[in-house]
């Protein structure tokens, strides 16, 4: 079964807590069809150094925000990537692991690859670096 590209991401929370305003806009971009989530993970690194591994059915509370989002750890995310992952948080640091799917660029990869096409590069431009670009043009612009 072909897949169109797959991005993880690795994000920190501030105070070392998890919160539920990721789970709606989670939600709704699967709802809409634009991702498919493959695997979503919390960890906690104590601070002792220990790693607290969560899945979302372990989160308390919190799990009934998360609902239905399907995308459990057991499927890309190994064990080695979230030891890997987590050897640069801080003690007392919240961060989440999210491997998705872009079930939105899916046709326009199959016929790249049918093609021949290969992707040489692909690299994602911070939010913060393109709104100063675009605060610079238009501060040269006025």
């Amino acid at each position: 079964m072909p897949l169109g590209p797959v991005d993880f991401m690795f994000a920190t929370f501030e105070g070392g807590e998890f919160h539920g305003q990721m789970a709606k806009a989670l939600a709704d971009l699967v709802e809409k069809g634009l991702i498919h989530v493959i695997d979503l993970v919390f960890i906690r690194k104590e601070e002792d150094g220990a790693l607290t591994v969560l899945e979302i059915d372990e989160l308390g509370d919190l799990a009934l925000a998360y609902g239905d989002l399907d995308g459990e750890y057991g499927g890309l995310v190994s064990a080695g990537d979230l030891v890997e992952a987590a050897a640069e948080l801080e003690p007392g640091t919240a961060a989440a692991l999210l491997v998705w799917e872009n079930v939105w660029a899916k046709d326009l990869a199959d016929a790249m690859r049918s093609a021949g096409g290969q992707v040489l590069a692909l690299e994602r431009i911070p939010a913060e670096a393109v709104e100063a670009s675009f605060a610079e043009l238009h501060e040269t612009l006025i």
